[in-house]
């Protein structure tokens, strides 16, 4: 589901953890991570709708 919102989006889109920066938009990727619930994780967007993107989904992982 988070690949899917952020595929929603022009902006590329990367989510980093532990030392690990992945595009949000790759499903293998993001399986990559390796993400768990109360992890902490920094959402980086650039394009021309970054703001709605990095807000969609800090609001899509936090309502998770």
């Amino acid at each position: 589901m988070l690949v899917q919102t952020a595929s929603q989006y022009e902006s590329k889109i990367y989510l980093e953890t532990d030392g690990k920066r992945v595009n949000a938009k790759s499903i293998m990727g993001m399986m990559t991570l390796g993400l768990a619930a109360g992890g902490m994780i920094k959402v980086e967007a650039d394009g021309t709708d970054e703001e709605q993107a990095v807000a969609q989904i800090e609001k899509y992982l936090t309502n998770q």
